[in-house]
């Protein structure tokens, strides 16, 4: 049993935050897009952000600030632009959201940070932005999670959210996050935003640890189509509202807390995956045996981000050849002897030999995932086992649908 219970809230959650979203007239569409995240005291902020060398302004904003300082009070998100490969005119124009956001609380701009997700090569609509900012401030709430989710999202097709809550010093300790993703996802990172919150005092190092490392185990761990984007944005605050003794150190506590915050990452991820455009079903794949954690996750990433893997499963199609291939290439070793591979309960590979199987009853498996409850039901699984090693490892993907091509051959048009 987790040691934690997931809660209503999202991102505002925690004590000490509020969240708001609206329709600034960034989008095309009219739909709301610009976020704000706020904490009521200073927070220690960590972020992991995408690998790419083309990075939106935004992006290299976060990375300089949070290198000097490493804490916030604030959050601002606009959808509709990017604002990446926008050159030196996308850059003032992130410095100037951050003052925008920083003079209507009376903070320094230093204390926002900034995220951004549309087009590549649009700058954001300053005019939009600035005309917005009183209206959101003013619509911030301890209740504005739900409104902040959906004024992130582009493509996604549902706004996600997770809180829990868990007990640290007899008194509750409650992480919150929210995300958007749905195509142009890959490991290191994706197209996606993530915010977390946190009512922990955690020093700013540990911090900056576990959030890292619940990305690898998360978000890092995710695949829809094998692109890694130009804006890919990690942010977590820890604002020690929730009065509990400070976390400085590793031990017990320091466990609980990073477990609790994986699990939210791991939340979101999942909901990111399963929403992947044109997706019917979500693809969990676990591997075992491995030599270490990092190769386990290695040949699990390789497996979910199958083209070839992502196809059958979209065509109901067990083809068990198609997992065996890419789990062999992907980079790490192991005997071919010793590979076992299982989709759901039908065992289709033992000891490198092929097993007989029902199809039709491993395909009818296959239907009755995409028919499933959205993230309850409606996984595939796929288990591999590559040898007798202590290394497990896990990663989330999708199938790979005629619609996917769809939505992006039309997205900028």
């Amino acid at each position: 049993m987790a040691d934690w219970q997931e809660i209503t809230g999202g991102i505002t959650a925690p004590r000490g935050y509020r969240a708001a979203g609206i329709t600034a007239g960034l989008k095309p569409s009219g739909l709301p897009d610009l976020a704000l995240i706020v904490s009521d005291v200073e927070a220690i902020a960590a972020g992991v952000f995408t690998t790419s060398q083309v990075k939106a302004a935004c992006v290299d904003y976060c990375r300089q600030r949070l290198q000097a300082k490493q804490n916030a009070r604030a959050i601002l998100c606009n959808a509709g632009q990017a604002n990446a490969a926008t050159g030196t005119q996308g850059w003032f124009d992130a410095l100037e959201s951050a003052m925008i956001v920083g003079q209507a609380f009376n903070i320094p701009s230093e204390s926002v940070l900034l995220a951004s997700t549309g087009v590549i090569g649009q700058r954001i609509k300053m005019d939009a932005l600035k005309a917005g900012i009183p209206s959101l401030v003013a619509a911030l709430s301890e209740t504005g999670s739900d409104d902040a989710a959906g004024a992130i999202i582009t493509t996604d097709l549902v706004p996600k959210s997770i809180a829990l809550e868990t007990t640290i010093g007899d008194r509750p300790v409650r992480i919150g996050g929210i995300a958007k993703g749905s195509g142009m996802i890959h490991p290191n990172m994706a197209t996606m935003l993530a915010f977390v919150t946190c009512d922990a005092a955690v020093s700013p190092t540990l911090w900056q640890q576990m959030l890292s490392r619940a990305a690898d185990r998360s978000f890092n761990s995710i695949t829809v189509d094998g692109d890694t984007s130009t804006n890919d944005s990690l942010i977590a605050l820890a604002n020690g509202q929730s009065r509990t003794p400070a976390i400085i150190e590793k031990g017990t506590e320091a466990e609980r807390l990073e477990a609790m915050l994986t699990a939210v990452c791991q939340h979101l991820a999942k909901a990111i995956a399963r929403d992947g455009e044109g997706a019917t079903c979500l693809i969990e794949v676990q591997v075992t045996g491995a030599h270490d954690e990092i190769s386990a996750r290695q040949i699990a990433k390789t497996i979910a981000g199958s083209s070839l893997v992502k196809s059958a499963i979209f065509g109901r199609d067990p083809n068990w050849g198609r997992i065996a291939a890419a789990a062999g290439r992907a980079g790490v070793p192991f005997e071919q002897e010793n590979l076992q591979i299982k989709l759901g309960d039908f065992l289709l590979l033992e000891n490198g030999q092929p097993l007989s199987f029902d199809r039709a009853a491993a395909s009818a498996y296959l239907k009755q995932a995409a028919a499933g409850a959205y993230l309850k039901e409606d996984t595939v699984l796929i288990s591999v086992s590559v040898g007798n090693g202590h290394g497990t490892g896990k990663a989330w993907g999708c199938d790979l649908s005629y619609d996917y091509v769809k939505i992006n051959a039309e997205y900028t048009t």
